[in-house]
């Protein structure tokens, strides 16, 4: 028991910085596909949470000022606005699983000014179709004869 809970942690705080992590990790470690949802959802809804409560209390409680100058728009952040302009918060959210990761979707987010019910909805709602996506694709490519074979 205590060898299950050691592994779930670590998977859920893998989960915390990088999504993928928890379909990949979870099957490696042998878990069903709900196990693999809870702890990859799990993850990245603490990491939404966590991050927009704690963005709003910098924001009220703390002034940073940063001098370093840097580029305005990168290639990054011009594809991230344009994703943006054409579909909102959802396209985002759709987005922060696989390619900003759960802290890079937050901040975006935030940044943009979403109200916190939406965001937690549209991540939540992602993240549940992602960590199927990928738990149950991943369990499927570990059954073909010949790729499970090069892993065990």
């Amino acid at each position: 028991m205590i060898e299950y809970l050691i592994k779930f942690l670590v998977i859920y705080i893998s989960c915390l910085f990088k999504f993928v992590a928890g379909p990949i990790l979870g099957s490696a470690a042998g878990y069903s596909l709900w196990e693999i949802i809870v702890v990859t959802v799990g993850g990245l809804m603490t990491t939404v949470f966590s991050l927009t409560y704690l963005g709003e209390w910098i924001n009220k409680n703390w002034t940073i000022n940063v001098q370093k100058k840097k580029k305005r728009f990168s290639k990054s952040s011009r594809r991230i606005v344009k994703i943006w302009q054409k579909f909102g918060p959802i396209g985002i959210a759709a987005i922060t699983p696989m390619f900003l990761t759960p802290v890079g979707g937050t901040i975006v987010m935030t940044a943009f000014r979403v109200e916190k019910k939406k965001v937690f909805t549209y991540m939540f709602i992602s993240g549940l179709f992602w960590a199927t996506l990928l738990g149950a694709s991943i369990r499927q490519i570990l059954n073909i004869p010949m790729i499970g074979d090069l892993l065990r």
